[in-house]
Protein backbone atom coordinates (compact mmCIF):
# COMPACT_ATOMS: atom_id res chain seq x y z
CA UNK A 1 0.00 0.00 0.00
CA UNK A 2 1.02 3.59 -0.58
CA UNK A 3 1.22 5.99 2.37
CA UNK A 4 -2.14 7.65 1.50
CA UNK A 5 -3.71 4.17 1.30
CA UNK A 6 -2.28 3.24 4.71
CA UNK A 7 -3.64 6.43 6.24
CA UNK A 8 -7.05 5.76 4.72
CA UNK A 9 -7.03 2.25 6.20
CA UNK A 10 -6.01 3.62 9.61
CA UNK A 11 -8.75 6.26 9.52
CA UNK A 12 -11.31 3.54 8.86
CA UNK A 13 -10.16 1.66 11.98
CA UNK A 14 -10.19 4.94 13.93
CA UNK A 15 -13.80 5.48 12.90
CA UNK A 16 -14.71 1.96 14.00
CA UNK A 17 -13.25 2.77 17.42
CA UNK A 18 -14.94 6.16 17.68
CA UNK A 19 -11.62 8.05 17.54
CA UNK A 20 -10.85 11.30 15.74
CA UNK A 21 -7.09 11.12 16.35
CA UNK A 22 -4.34 8.51 16.49
CA UNK A 23 -0.84 9.27 17.77
CA UNK A 24 2.09 7.17 16.63
CA UNK A 25 5.47 7.62 18.32
CA UNK A 26 8.88 6.29 17.30
CA UNK A 27 9.18 3.87 20.18
CA UNK A 28 9.16 0.37 21.57
CA UNK A 29 7.82 -0.51 25.05
CA UNK A 30 11.24 0.28 26.57
CA UNK A 31 11.83 3.80 25.29
CA UNK A 32 14.70 2.63 23.09
CA UNK A 33 16.29 5.05 20.65
CA UNK A 34 16.86 2.34 18.06
CA UNK A 35 13.96 -0.04 17.70
CA UNK A 36 13.33 -3.47 16.25
CA UNK A 37 11.54 -3.55 12.88
CA UNK A 38 8.47 -4.95 14.64
CA UNK A 39 7.90 -1.58 16.34
CA UNK A 40 8.56 0.78 13.42
CA UNK A 41 4.91 1.80 13.16
CA UNK A 42 5.52 5.46 12.39
CA UNK A 43 7.93 4.49 9.61
CA UNK A 44 5.42 2.02 8.17
CA UNK A 45 2.55 4.52 8.16
CA UNK A 46 4.47 7.60 6.96
CA UNK A 47 7.36 6.32 4.84
CA UNK A 48 9.75 8.53 6.83
CA UNK A 49 12.73 6.38 7.84
CA UNK A 50 14.49 8.72 10.28
CA UNK A 51 15.06 7.46 13.82
CA UNK A 52 13.10 10.27 15.49
CA UNK A 53 9.62 11.57 14.75
CA UNK A 54 5.99 11.66 15.84
CA UNK A 55 3.02 11.10 13.54
CA UNK A 56 -0.42 12.47 14.40
CA UNK A 57 -3.27 11.28 12.19
CA UNK A 58 -6.63 13.01 12.30
CA UNK A 59 -9.79 12.33 10.35
CA UNK A 60 -8.83 15.01 7.82
CA UNK A 61 -5.14 15.79 8.40
CA UNK A 62 -1.84 14.11 9.23
CA UNK A 63 1.30 15.78 10.59
CA UNK A 64 4.80 14.54 11.33
CA UNK A 65 7.16 16.25 13.75
CA UNK A 66 10.92 15.72 13.53
CA UNK A 67 14.05 17.66 14.43
CA UNK A 68 16.67 19.50 12.40
CA UNK A 69 18.79 16.40 11.78
CA UNK A 70 16.07 15.09 9.47
CA UNK A 71 14.49 18.11 7.76
CA UNK A 72 16.03 17.42 4.34
CA UNK A 73 15.43 13.68 4.57
CA UNK A 74 11.85 14.04 5.81
CA UNK A 75 10.91 16.54 3.11
CA UNK A 76 12.14 14.08 0.50
CA UNK A 77 10.51 10.98 1.98
CA UNK A 78 7.16 12.63 2.75
CA UNK A 79 6.73 13.97 -0.76
CA UNK A 80 3.34 12.81 -2.06
CA UNK A 81 2.33 11.31 1.29
CA UNK A 82 -0.32 13.96 2.19
CA UNK A 83 1.50 14.31 5.54
CA UNK A 84 2.49 17.82 6.62
CA UNK A 85 6.09 18.11 7.85
CA UNK A 86 6.43 19.97 11.15
CA UNK A 87 10.00 21.22 11.50
CA UNK A 88 10.60 21.22 15.24
CA UNK A 89 12.24 24.38 16.48
CA UNK A 90 11.55 26.47 13.37
CA UNK A 91 9.82 29.81 13.89
CA UNK A 92 6.06 29.58 13.59
CA UNK A 93 5.95 25.77 13.79
CA UNK A 94 3.69 24.61 16.66
CA UNK A 95 4.87 21.87 18.96
CA UNK A 96 2.81 18.69 19.15
CA UNK A 97 1.20 19.94 22.35
CA UNK A 98 0.38 23.34 20.85
CA UNK A 99 -1.12 21.67 17.80
CA UNK A 100 -3.26 19.38 19.95
CA UNK A 101 -4.42 22.34 22.03
CA UNK A 102 -5.49 24.23 18.89
CA UNK A 103 -6.92 21.33 16.88
CA UNK A 104 -8.53 18.75 19.18
CA UNK A 105 -12.16 19.61 19.88
CA UNK A 106 -14.16 19.02 23.02
CA UNK A 107 -15.49 15.47 23.02
CA UNK A 108 -12.82 14.18 20.63
CA UNK A 109 -11.10 10.87 21.37
CA UNK A 110 -7.36 10.34 20.82
CA UNK A 111 -5.95 6.82 20.84
CA UNK A 112 -2.36 5.76 21.36
CA UNK A 113 -0.60 2.61 22.47
CA UNK A 114 0.50 3.44 26.02
CA UNK A 115 3.37 0.97 25.77
CA UNK A 116 4.83 3.06 22.94
CA UNK A 117 4.83 6.43 24.70
CA UNK A 118 7.08 7.56 27.53
CA UNK A 119 5.28 8.40 30.77
CA UNK A 120 6.23 12.08 30.86
CA UNK A 121 4.98 12.62 27.32
CA UNK A 122 1.78 10.71 27.97
CA UNK A 123 1.03 12.82 31.03
CA UNK A 124 1.52 16.05 29.09
CA UNK A 125 -0.70 14.90 26.21
CA UNK A 126 -3.40 13.84 28.67
CA UNK A 127 -3.24 17.24 30.36
CA UNK A 128 -3.66 19.10 27.05
CA UNK A 129 -6.62 16.94 26.10
CA UNK A 130 -8.32 17.39 29.47
CA UNK A 131 -8.02 21.15 29.11
CA UNK A 132 -9.81 20.85 25.76
CA UNK A 133 -12.53 18.59 27.10
CA UNK A 134 -11.18 15.72 24.99
CA UNK A 135 -10.39 12.14 25.98
CA UNK A 136 -7.50 9.70 25.52
CA UNK A 137 -7.37 5.91 25.61
CA UNK A 138 -4.04 4.09 25.77
CA UNK A 139 -4.87 0.40 25.77
CA UNK A 140 -5.35 -0.39 22.09
CA UNK A 141 -2.97 -0.52 19.13
CA UNK A 142 -4.70 0.28 15.82
CA UNK A 143 -1.67 -0.23 13.57
CA UNK A 144 -1.93 -4.00 14.01
CA UNK A 145 -5.18 -3.88 12.04
CA UNK A 146 -3.62 -2.23 8.98
CA UNK A 147 0.00 -3.47 8.94
CA UNK A 148 0.10 -6.43 6.61
CA UNK A 149 3.00 -8.85 7.10
CA UNK A 150 4.22 -7.05 10.20
CA UNK A 151 7.74 -8.29 11.11
CA UNK A 152 7.87 -10.62 14.09
CA UNK A 153 9.39 -9.54 17.37
CA UNK A 154 12.80 -10.80 18.51
CA UNK A 155 13.89 -13.25 21.21
CA UNK A 156 17.61 -13.86 20.73
CA UNK A 157 19.77 -15.64 23.32
CA UNK A 158 20.81 -13.56 26.31
CA UNK A 159 24.55 -13.47 26.91
CA UNK A 160 26.20 -13.31 30.35
CA UNK A 161 29.32 -11.15 30.12
CA UNK A 162 32.62 -12.58 31.35
CA UNK A 163 33.98 -10.96 34.52
CA UNK A 164 37.05 -9.53 32.79
CA UNK A 165 34.84 -7.22 30.68
CA UNK A 166 32.79 -5.79 33.55
CA UNK A 167 34.87 -4.43 36.41
CA UNK A 168 31.87 -4.50 38.77
CA UNK A 169 29.76 -7.44 39.93
CA UNK A 170 26.00 -7.74 39.66
CA UNK A 171 25.60 -7.85 43.42
CA UNK A 172 27.58 -4.61 43.80
CA UNK A 173 25.40 -2.88 41.23
CA UNK A 174 22.16 -4.09 42.82
CA UNK A 175 23.36 -2.87 46.23
CA UNK A 176 24.14 0.53 44.69
CA UNK A 177 20.67 0.68 43.13
CA UNK A 178 18.90 -0.30 46.34
CA UNK A 179 20.84 2.30 48.32
CA UNK A 180 19.98 5.02 45.77
CA UNK A 181 16.29 4.07 45.77
CA UNK A 182 16.22 4.13 49.56
CA UNK A 183 17.93 7.53 49.58
CA UNK A 184 15.16 8.81 47.29
CA UNK A 185 12.58 7.54 49.78
CA UNK A 186 11.56 4.38 47.93
CA UNK A 187 11.50 0.67 48.62
CA UNK A 188 11.40 -0.54 45.02
CA UNK A 189 11.97 0.43 41.41
CA UNK A 190 10.67 -0.85 38.10
CA UNK A 191 13.04 -0.84 35.15
CA UNK A 192 12.03 -1.05 31.52
CA UNK A 193 14.99 0.70 29.81
CA UNK A 194 16.91 -2.11 28.12
CA UNK A 195 20.38 -0.53 28.39
CA UNK A 196 19.94 0.02 32.13
CA UNK A 197 18.96 -3.59 32.70
CA UNK A 198 21.80 -4.95 30.58
CA UNK A 199 24.24 -2.82 32.58
CA UNK A 200 22.76 -3.76 35.95
CA UNK A 201 22.91 -7.51 35.33
CA UNK A 202 26.08 -7.59 33.17
CA UNK A 203 24.08 -9.04 30.30
CA UNK A 204 23.91 -8.40 26.57
CA UNK A 205 21.46 -9.46 23.88
CA UNK A 206 20.68 -9.15 20.20
CA UNK A 207 17.05 -8.05 20.00
CA UNK A 208 17.66 -4.58 18.53
CA UNK A 209 19.86 -3.99 15.50
CA UNK A 210 23.16 -2.30 16.38
CA UNK A 211 22.27 -2.25 20.08
CA UNK A 212 23.26 -5.35 22.10
CA UNK A 213 20.22 -5.56 24.36
CA UNK A 214 17.59 -8.14 25.23
CA UNK A 215 13.91 -7.42 25.85
CA UNK A 216 13.28 -7.38 29.59
CA UNK A 217 11.52 -5.74 32.53
CA UNK A 218 12.80 -5.74 36.10
CA UNK A 219 11.23 -5.26 39.50
CA UNK A 220 13.80 -4.62 42.23
CA UNK A 221 12.71 -4.27 45.83
CA UNK A 222 14.75 -4.06 49.01
CA UNK A 223 14.31 -7.83 49.35
CA UNK A 224 13.99 -9.37 45.89
CA UNK A 225 14.91 -9.09 42.21
CA UNK A 226 12.54 -10.27 39.49
CA UNK A 227 13.60 -10.24 35.85
CA UNK A 228 11.03 -10.67 33.07
CA UNK A 229 12.62 -12.09 29.91
CA UNK A 230 11.47 -14.02 26.88
CA UNK A 231 11.57 -17.72 27.56
CA UNK A 232 13.14 -18.47 24.18
CA UNK A 233 16.10 -16.23 25.12
CA UNK A 234 17.02 -18.14 28.29
CA UNK A 235 20.10 -20.31 27.81
CA UNK A 236 21.53 -22.79 30.30
CA UNK A 237 24.29 -20.29 31.15
CA UNK A 238 21.74 -17.57 31.76
CA UNK A 239 19.59 -19.80 33.94
CA UNK A 240 22.64 -20.74 36.03
CA UNK A 241 23.58 -17.07 36.31
CA UNK A 242 20.12 -16.12 37.57
CA UNK A 243 20.19 -18.90 40.15
CA UNK A 244 23.64 -17.84 41.37
CA UNK A 245 22.61 -14.18 41.69
CA UNK A 246 19.28 -15.04 43.37
CA UNK A 247 17.27 -13.48 40.53
CA UNK A 248 13.73 -14.72 40.05
CA UNK A 249 12.92 -15.26 36.36
CA UNK A 250 9.47 -14.62 34.95
CA UNK A 251 8.10 -14.73 31.41
CA UNK A 252 8.31 -11.43 29.53
CA UNK A 253 4.69 -11.80 28.42
CA UNK A 254 3.50 -12.05 32.03
CA UNK A 255 4.80 -8.62 33.06
CA UNK A 256 1.64 -6.64 32.28
CA UNK A 257 -0.47 -9.36 33.90
CA UNK A 258 1.64 -9.23 37.05
CA UNK A 259 1.93 -5.45 37.20
CA UNK A 260 -1.55 -4.63 38.60
CA UNK A 261 -1.06 -7.28 41.30
CA UNK A 262 2.26 -5.98 42.63
CA UNK A 263 2.13 -4.58 46.14
CA UNK A 264 4.90 -2.57 47.80
CA UNK A 265 5.55 -1.57 51.42
CA UNK A 266 6.39 1.96 50.34
CA UNK A 267 7.02 4.16 47.33
CA UNK A 268 8.19 2.95 43.92
CA UNK A 269 10.83 4.92 41.99
CA UNK A 270 9.86 5.24 38.32
CA UNK A 271 11.83 7.24 35.76
CA UNK A 272 9.19 9.10 33.70
CA UNK A 273 11.63 9.48 30.79
CA UNK A 274 12.54 5.78 30.79
CA UNK A 275 9.18 4.17 31.56
CA UNK A 276 6.22 3.87 29.26
CA UNK A 277 2.90 5.52 30.01
CA UNK A 278 0.97 2.26 30.38
CA UNK A 279 3.24 1.11 33.22
CA UNK A 280 2.74 4.38 35.07
CA UNK A 281 -1.05 4.36 34.63
CA UNK A 282 -1.33 0.73 35.81
CA UNK A 283 0.73 1.53 38.91
CA UNK A 284 -1.40 4.60 39.64
CA UNK A 285 -4.63 2.65 39.25
CA UNK A 286 -3.36 -0.10 41.57
CA UNK A 287 -2.68 2.49 44.27
CA UNK A 288 1.11 2.53 44.18
CA UNK A 289 2.83 5.66 45.44
CA UNK A 290 5.25 6.76 42.70
CA UNK A 291 8.49 8.70 43.02
CA UNK A 292 9.02 10.23 39.57
CA UNK A 293 12.78 10.59 39.34
CA UNK A 294 15.67 9.84 37.01
CA UNK A 295 16.88 6.27 37.40
CA UNK A 296 20.04 6.09 39.53
CA UNK A 297 21.46 3.70 36.96
CA UNK A 298 21.70 6.30 34.21
CA UNK A 299 24.56 8.28 35.71
CA UNK A 300 26.29 5.26 37.24
CA UNK A 301 26.30 3.58 33.83
CA UNK A 302 27.73 6.69 32.18
CA UNK A 303 30.79 6.84 34.46
CA UNK A 304 33.01 4.05 33.21
CA UNK A 305 35.11 2.09 35.70
CA UNK A 306 38.83 1.41 35.20
CA UNK A 307 38.22 -1.98 33.59
CA UNK A 308 35.78 -0.48 31.09
CA UNK A 309 38.12 2.44 30.36
CA UNK A 310 41.05 0.11 29.72
CA UNK A 311 39.07 -2.01 27.27
CA UNK A 312 37.60 1.11 25.60
CA UNK A 313 41.05 2.61 24.96
CA UNK A 314 42.14 -0.67 23.34
CA UNK A 315 39.03 -0.92 21.19
CA UNK A 316 39.25 2.70 20.00
CA UNK A 317 42.86 2.26 18.97
CA UNK A 318 42.01 -0.81 16.91
CA UNK A 319 38.84 0.74 15.48
CA UNK A 320 40.79 3.89 14.54
CA UNK A 321 43.23 1.73 12.60
CA UNK A 322 40.37 0.24 10.58
CA UNK A 323 38.94 3.64 9.67
CA UNK A 324 42.38 5.05 8.85
CA UNK A 325 43.01 2.20 6.43
CA UNK A 326 39.59 2.86 4.89
CA UNK A 327 40.28 6.58 4.46
CA UNK A 328 43.57 5.73 2.74
CA UNK A 329 41.65 3.48 0.34
CA UNK A 330 39.12 6.21 -0.50
CA UNK A 331 41.76 8.91 -1.01
CA UNK A 332 43.79 6.62 -3.26
CA UNK A 333 40.88 5.31 -5.37
CA UNK A 334 38.61 8.37 -5.68
CA UNK A 335 38.81 9.89 -9.15
CA UNK A 336 40.63 6.83 -10.48
CA UNK A 337 38.06 4.07 -10.04
CA UNK A 338 34.25 4.00 -9.99
CA UNK A 339 33.09 4.28 -6.39
CA UNK A 340 29.68 4.80 -4.86
CA UNK A 341 28.28 5.46 -1.40
CA UNK A 342 26.78 2.01 -0.92
CA UNK A 343 29.90 0.10 -1.98
CA UNK A 344 32.08 2.21 0.29
CA UNK A 345 29.75 1.68 3.24
CA UNK A 346 29.84 -2.07 2.66
CA UNK A 347 33.63 -2.06 2.39
CA UNK A 348 34.04 -0.23 5.68
CA UNK A 349 31.44 -2.42 7.38
CA UNK A 350 33.25 -5.56 6.19
CA UNK A 351 36.59 -4.21 7.39
CA UNK A 352 35.20 -3.40 10.83
CA UNK A 353 33.25 -6.64 11.25
CA UNK A 354 36.39 -8.61 10.35
CA UNK A 355 37.97 -7.48 13.63
CA UNK A 356 38.07 -10.39 16.12
CA UNK A 357 36.19 -8.56 18.90
CA UNK A 358 33.61 -6.82 16.70
CA UNK A 359 30.08 -8.22 17.05
CA UNK A 360 28.03 -5.66 15.12
CA UNK A 361 27.89 -2.10 13.91
CA UNK A 362 26.86 0.49 16.49
CA UNK A 363 24.56 2.16 13.91
CA UNK A 364 23.98 2.03 10.18
CA UNK A 365 27.01 3.54 8.46
CA UNK A 366 26.46 6.99 6.97
CA UNK A 367 28.35 7.09 3.68
CA UNK A 368 27.43 10.31 1.89
CA UNK A 369 28.85 12.32 -0.99
CA UNK A 370 28.07 15.93 -1.90
CA UNK A 371 24.44 16.97 -1.25
CA UNK A 372 23.63 13.71 0.53
CA UNK A 373 26.07 14.64 3.31
CA UNK A 374 23.81 17.58 4.17
CA UNK A 375 21.35 15.00 5.60
CA UNK A 376 22.80 14.26 9.03
CA UNK A 377 21.42 10.72 9.22
CA UNK A 378 21.48 9.81 5.54
CA UNK A 379 21.59 6.12 4.62
CA UNK A 380 22.64 4.87 1.19
CA UNK A 381 20.39 2.05 -0.01
CA UNK A 382 20.24 -0.25 -3.02
CA UNK A 383 17.43 1.87 -4.41
CA UNK A 384 18.88 5.27 -3.58
CA UNK A 385 22.61 5.98 -3.50
CA UNK A 386 25.02 8.24 -5.32
CA UNK A 387 28.28 7.76 -7.16
CA UNK A 388 31.38 9.32 -5.63
CA UNK A 389 32.12 12.28 -7.88
CA UNK A 390 35.51 13.65 -8.84
CA UNK A 391 35.10 16.84 -6.79
CA UNK A 392 33.35 17.27 -3.46
CA UNK A 393 33.19 16.29 0.18
CA UNK A 394 32.69 12.66 1.18
CA UNK A 395 31.40 12.16 4.74
CA UNK A 396 31.55 8.84 6.58
CA UNK A 397 30.09 8.35 10.07
CA UNK A 398 30.40 4.85 11.48
CA UNK A 399 31.06 2.71 14.52
CA UNK A 400 31.14 -0.79 15.93
CA UNK A 401 29.96 -2.87 18.86
CA UNK A 402 32.96 -4.69 20.29
CA UNK A 403 33.70 -6.90 23.25
CA UNK A 404 35.26 -4.02 25.12
CA UNK A 405 33.50 -0.93 23.88
CA UNK A 406 31.19 0.94 21.52
CA UNK A 407 32.74 3.20 18.88
CA UNK A 408 31.52 6.19 16.88
CA UNK A 409 33.63 8.37 14.57
CA UNK A 410 33.08 10.74 11.65
CA UNK A 411 35.51 12.04 9.06
CA UNK A 412 34.94 14.24 6.01
CA UNK A 413 37.30 13.87 3.06
CA UNK A 414 38.06 16.41 0.35
CA UNK A 415 38.02 14.67 -3.02
CA UNK A 416 39.35 16.60 -6.02
CA UNK A 417 38.75 20.34 -6.18
CA UNK A 418 36.89 21.95 -3.26
CA UNK A 419 35.75 25.61 -3.35
CA UNK A 420 37.63 27.85 -0.96
CA UNK A 421 34.46 28.82 0.91
CA UNK A 422 33.75 25.15 1.67
CA UNK A 423 37.34 24.65 2.84
CA UNK A 424 36.88 27.64 5.12
CA UNK A 425 33.80 26.01 6.58
CA UNK A 426 35.73 22.77 7.11
CA UNK A 427 38.52 24.68 8.84
CA UNK A 428 36.12 26.42 11.23
CA UNK A 429 34.46 23.09 12.05
CA UNK A 430 37.92 21.71 12.76
CA UNK A 431 38.75 24.70 14.97
CA UNK A 432 35.62 24.06 17.03
CA UNK A 433 36.30 20.34 17.34
CA UNK A 434 39.87 21.01 18.51
CA UNK A 435 38.78 23.69 20.99
CA UNK A 436 36.40 21.32 22.74
CA UNK A 437 38.88 18.43 22.62
CA UNK A 438 41.49 20.60 24.34
CA UNK A 439 39.16 22.19 26.88
CA UNK A 440 40.18 22.59 30.51
CA UNK A 441 37.19 23.17 32.77
CA UNK A 442 36.11 23.16 36.39
CA UNK A 443 34.39 20.15 37.87
CA UNK A 444 30.66 20.84 37.93
CA UNK A 445 30.40 22.00 34.33
CA UNK A 446 27.72 20.55 32.10
CA UNK A 447 27.45 20.45 28.33
CA UNK A 448 25.90 23.92 28.09
CA UNK A 449 29.09 25.37 29.61
CA UNK A 450 31.23 23.76 26.92
CA UNK A 451 29.12 23.86 23.76
CA UNK A 452 30.24 27.35 22.71
CA UNK A 453 33.83 26.12 22.37
CA UNK A 454 32.84 23.90 19.44
CA UNK A 455 29.93 25.91 18.07
CA UNK A 456 31.54 29.35 18.33
CA UNK A 457 33.83 29.04 15.28
CA UNK A 458 30.82 27.91 13.19
CA UNK A 459 28.67 30.74 14.52
CA UNK A 460 31.41 33.13 13.40
CA UNK A 461 30.43 32.13 9.85
CA UNK A 462 26.82 32.98 10.76
CA UNK A 463 25.95 29.31 10.38
CA UNK A 464 24.69 26.67 12.79
CA UNK A 465 24.14 22.93 12.96
CA UNK A 466 20.65 21.83 14.04
CA UNK A 467 21.77 19.29 16.62
CA UNK A 468 23.85 18.95 19.75
CA UNK A 469 27.62 19.02 19.68
CA UNK A 470 28.09 15.85 21.69
CA UNK A 471 26.39 12.83 23.22
CA UNK A 472 27.45 10.23 25.72
CA UNK A 473 28.58 6.81 24.48
CA UNK A 474 27.77 3.50 26.14
CA UNK A 475 30.07 0.63 27.02
CA UNK A 476 29.04 -2.26 24.77
CA UNK A 477 25.61 -0.60 24.74
CA UNK A 478 23.87 2.26 22.95
CA UNK A 479 26.06 4.59 20.93
CA UNK A 480 23.94 7.45 22.33
CA UNK A 481 23.90 7.53 26.11
CA UNK A 482 22.73 10.01 28.75
CA UNK A 483 22.39 11.74 31.03
CA UNK A 484 25.13 14.09 29.82
CA UNK A 485 25.54 15.74 26.44
CA UNK A 486 26.95 18.88 24.89
CA UNK A 487 24.46 21.35 23.42
CA UNK A 488 23.63 25.02 23.76
CA UNK A 489 19.89 24.58 24.19
CA UNK A 490 18.45 22.81 27.20
CA UNK A 491 15.68 20.57 25.90
CA UNK A 492 14.26 19.53 29.27
CA UNK A 493 14.36 21.01 32.74
CA UNK A 494 17.36 19.73 34.70
CA UNK A 495 18.80 18.03 31.65
CA UNK A 496 22.27 19.58 31.71
CA UNK A 497 24.03 16.81 33.63
CA UNK A 498 27.49 17.42 35.06
CA UNK A 499 30.33 15.91 33.03
CA UNK A 500 32.37 13.67 35.31
CA UNK A 501 35.69 11.81 34.98
CA UNK A 502 35.05 8.46 33.35
CA UNK A 503 32.30 9.72 31.06
CA UNK A 504 32.63 9.43 27.28
CA UNK A 505 31.28 12.17 25.06
CA UNK A 506 31.34 12.84 21.33
CA UNK A 507 32.80 16.04 19.89
CA UNK A 508 31.16 16.59 16.51
CA UNK A 509 30.48 20.10 15.24
CA UNK A 510 29.49 20.45 11.61
CA UNK A 511 28.14 22.46 8.70
CA UNK A 512 25.22 21.26 6.57
CA UNK A 513 24.17 23.12 3.44
CA UNK A 514 21.06 21.60 1.86
CA UNK A 515 21.54 20.64 -1.77
CA UNK A 516 25.30 21.21 -1.61
CA UNK A 517 27.42 19.50 1.04
CA UNK A 518 27.86 18.43 4.63
CA UNK A 519 30.89 18.58 6.91
CA UNK A 520 31.31 16.79 10.24
CA UNK A 521 34.42 15.87 12.22
CA UNK A 522 33.83 13.65 15.23
CA UNK A 523 36.12 12.32 17.94
CA UNK A 524 35.08 10.50 21.11
CA UNK A 525 36.55 12.02 24.27
CA UNK A 526 37.12 10.57 27.72
CA UNK A 527 36.72 13.02 30.61
CA UNK A 528 39.74 12.83 32.93
CA UNK A 529 40.92 14.67 36.03
CA UNK A 530 43.61 17.22 35.17
CA UNK A 531 44.57 18.73 38.53
CA UNK A 532 43.25 20.09 41.79
CA UNK A 533 44.32 23.33 43.46
CA UNK A 534 42.97 26.20 45.50
CA UNK A 535 40.55 27.12 42.71
CA UNK A 536 39.01 23.68 42.56
CA UNK A 537 39.24 20.45 40.56
CA UNK A 538 40.00 20.93 36.89
CA UNK A 539 39.01 18.38 34.26
CA UNK A 540 40.06 17.81 30.66
CA UNK A 541 39.47 15.42 27.78
CA UNK A 542 41.52 12.56 26.36
CA UNK A 543 40.77 11.81 22.70
CA UNK A 544 40.06 8.11 22.24
CA UNK A 545 39.56 8.43 18.47
CA UNK A 546 42.92 8.40 16.70
CA UNK A 547 42.22 9.02 13.00
CA UNK A 548 43.84 11.58 10.67
CA UNK A 549 41.89 14.70 9.73
CA UNK A 550 42.07 15.45 6.02
CA UNK A 551 44.79 18.08 5.53
CA UNK A 552 43.60 18.64 1.93
CA UNK A 553 40.42 20.29 3.29
CA UNK A 554 42.19 22.68 5.67
CA UNK A 555 43.13 26.31 5.10
CA UNK A 556 46.06 26.69 7.53
CA UNK A 557 45.91 30.48 7.36
CA UNK A 558 42.38 30.32 8.84
CA UNK A 559 43.68 28.62 11.99
CA UNK A 560 45.15 30.46 14.93
CA UNK A 561 48.65 29.41 16.10
CA UNK A 562 47.09 27.65 19.11
CA UNK A 563 44.73 25.72 16.84
CA UNK A 564 47.55 24.68 14.52
CA UNK A 565 49.51 23.45 17.52
CA UNK A 566 46.52 21.43 18.68
CA UNK A 567 46.12 19.86 15.23
CA UNK A 568 49.80 19.00 14.90
CA UNK A 569 49.93 17.52 18.40
CA UNK A 570 46.85 15.40 17.67
CA UNK A 571 48.27 14.15 14.39
CA UNK A 572 51.50 13.18 16.14
CA UNK A 573 49.46 11.23 18.66
CA UNK A 574 47.62 9.47 15.80
CA UNK A 575 50.87 8.62 14.02
CA UNK A 576 52.58 7.33 17.18
CA UNK A 577 49.61 5.12 18.04
CA UNK A 578 48.83 3.65 14.62
CA UNK A 579 52.14 3.39 12.79
CA UNK A 580 53.41 0.45 14.92
CA UNK A 581 50.17 -1.43 14.14
CA UNK A 582 50.53 -1.11 10.36
CA UNK A 583 52.19 -3.73 8.19
CA UNK A 584 51.48 -2.44 4.66
CA UNK A 585 54.24 -0.07 3.51
CA UNK A 586 51.89 1.99 1.34
CA UNK A 587 49.57 2.53 4.30
CA UNK A 588 52.51 3.53 6.49
CA UNK A 589 53.73 6.03 3.93
CA UNK A 590 50.25 7.50 3.55
CA UNK A 591 49.76 7.81 7.33
CA UNK A 592 53.05 9.66 7.70
CA UNK A 593 52.03 12.17 5.01
CA UNK A 594 48.48 12.46 6.36
CA UNK A 595 49.80 13.43 9.79
CA UNK A 596 52.59 15.81 8.77
CA UNK A 597 52.64 19.08 10.66
CA UNK A 598 50.89 22.08 9.11
CA UNK A 599 51.94 25.69 9.54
Amino acid sequence: MTVPEKLTALRKVMEENGAQWYLCNTADPHGSEYINDHYKEREYLSGFTGSAGTLLVGTETACLWTDGRYFVQAEKELDGSTICLMREGDAGVPTLYEYLADSVASGDLLLLDGRLCEAKRGQKIASVLRDNGARMRIGKNLVNAVWEDRPSDSAEDIRVLPKDLCGCSVSEKITMLRDAVAEAGGVATILSCLEEQMWLFNLRGNDVECNPVAYAYSVITDESVTLYVKEEAVTDDFYAFAEKEDIRLRSYDSFYRDLPKLRFDGSVLVDPDRTNYLIQRVLERSGAEIIAKQSPIEEEKAVKNETEIGHTRRIYRNDSLVLTRFLHYVKEKAGKEALDELALAKKLDDMRLAQPDCNDLSFTTISAFGPNAAMMHYEATEEDHAAIGANGFYLVDSGGQYDGGTTDVTRTLALGEIPREQKKQFTRVLAGMLALQNAVFLSGCGGRNLDILARGPVWELEMDYKCGTGHGVGYMLSVHEGPHGIRWKQLRAGEDAVIRPGMLVSDEPGVYVAGSHGIRIENILLCVKRCENGDGEFLAFEPLTLVPIDRDAILPEELQPKELAWLNAYHKQVRDALLPLMEDEDEKEWLIKATEALG
